[in-house]
């Protein structure tokens, strides 16, 4: 690191947590390729739209965190090589194998047919919500939505969804428990060991008793052409899980919160409902789930913007500071539902583009338009500066709690005014294959 660093102080605070884009603003004008060093690794981060965009594409900056220089075991720990070492974590061939497997799996008819059944999910947990007039909105609808989803679609049995979501979200709210950094550390690596040991009594199960889903579609795969290993299956089998709902969530969470902090955003989209798949679109520039593209290492030296960077450095693409770039985006500080609709990078770039694209934007249109049909006067239950975050440090951005009021009113079925969360066709130029990726979906 060059003695111009970003020094973590500067950048890992809770203000930041609150509001990072005037940081990433400042950067973005000042030292566009920047140095940072951060309390989880040092790395370089590229914060303009052009940069990022090349640099999701760049063959010299490396996602195979697990080669010679071990960089991921070193950053995450002596277990997490046991879930992480997947497609997301992988270059071309590697890569495009794996991501051919599970997009064969992952069809687009396998996705169509969860329609109804997320729109179901979504009722059950709105019925739970609205007699009471208040909610705690992540735990009681942004997590468990997503969660149920993936975890039907990969096969996970219903008397296991509780505590195989206990065990990832202790990996998602790492440094935000009231735990000492060692005992964070090791809840961490006892949440990876114990889900790792429950993947793969699932795959053992599911090569026993195939069913209709996804784990047994990729068993097949397996056992007939040795397409996958063992631990490919296993591995492959957590990144659908943990990326099939973590940033789904989180974006709800930030969605809801930038629409009831911009209430003419807010009525707008409630008077022309048929506004919510482009809404989706500008929620995930305007506030994305995934800041930082998951890491890249250079393999050797590379220059941005005048910048050298050493081979062997670690870089991160910072999303949510290129879908802020004045250069692309007039006026990116404001919150617009009827921009139009442009090549923002909250699903990333390139062969890592979100394999999920299609189940998150699905999840997204039926869970973002039911809530705002059927909770009433929805507002937040406390003021905006005292919600509490995901930490700055965190490679999520996304809310710890989400308290919110509204109207109580009866079960699903009341008919209201408005049409918004009325099931949406896919928007045009959503990708023919859907696809676990860079970004919203995880970036594979």
């Amino acid at each position: 690191m060059t003695e111009h660093a970003v020094r973590a102080s500067e950048v890992y605070t809770d203000e930041f947590a609150a509001d990072p884009y005037p940081t990433f603003a400042r950067l973005r004008a000042e030292t566009p390729v920047c140095p940072v060093s951060s309390p989880r690794f040092d790395s370089y981060l590229i914060t303009g739209f052009d940069d990022a965009r090349a640099a999701l594409t760049d063959p010299r900056l490396s996602k195979d965190l697990y080669g010679p220089g071990q960089h991921y075991l070193r950053i995450f720990g002596p277990n997490s090589e046991a879930l992480n070492r997947n497609m997301l974590n992988a270059d071309p061939p590697e890569h495009t194998r794996l991501r051919r497997i599970v997009s064969q799996a992952f069809s687009p008819r396998r996705i169509e047919a969860l329609r109804p059944r997320v729109a179901q999910i979504v009722d059950d947990l709105l019925d739970r919500i609205t007699p009471h007039g208040r909610a705690e909105l992540m735990h009681d609808f942004a997590i468990p939505l997503p969660m149920m989803v993936i975890s039907e679609l990969l096969g996970i049995p219903e008397a296991d969804h509780e505590r195989v979501l206990d065990w990832t979200q202790v990996i998602r709210t790492s440094g935000s428990a009231n735990r000492r950094p060692e005992e964070d550390r090791a809840a961490v690596q006892e949440a990876q060991l114990r889900l790792h040991h429950y993947l793969a009594d699932l795959v053992q199960a599911k090569r026993a008793h195939p069913a209709d889903d996804m784990v047994s579609a990729l068993i097949e795969d397996c056992d007939q052409d040795g397409k996958l290993s063992e631990r490919e299956l296993v591995t492959t089998t957590f990144l659908l899980l943990f990326a099939g709902h973590q940033t789904t969530a989180d974006f709800l969470g930030n969605a809801t919160v930038a629409l009831l902090t911009h209430p003419d955003q807010l009525d707008l989209l409630r008077a022309r409902p048929e506004l919510l798949p482009s809404a989706i679109e500008e929620l995930l520039r305007f506030d994305g789930p995934l800041p930082v593209a998951s890491p890249r290492i250079a393999t050797e030296d590379v220059e941005y913007r005048g910048v050298r960077i050493p081979r062997g450095a670690i870089v991160g693409v910072v999303i949510n500071a290129a879908n802020h770039d004045p250069a692309h985006f007039a006026d990116p500080d404001r919150l617009d539902l009827c921009r139009e609709r442009g090549p923002h990078l909250g699903f990333g770039y390139g062969v890592h583009y979100c394999l999920g694209v299609s189940l998150a934007r699905m999840e997204a249109r039926i869970g973002l338009g039911a809530l705002l049909r059927r909770l009433p006067e929805l507002r937040l239950g406390v003021p905006v500066d005292e919600l509490r975050r995901l930490p700055a440090a965190s490679p999520f951005r996304g809310l710890l709690e989400l308290p919110v009021q509204f109207t109580a009113s009866g079960a699903a079925g009341d008919p209201t005014a408005g049409a918004v969360g009325d099931p949406v066709p896919a928007a045009a130029g959503d990708p023919a294959v859907v696809g676990v990726g860079d970004a919203a979906g995880g970036n594979a």
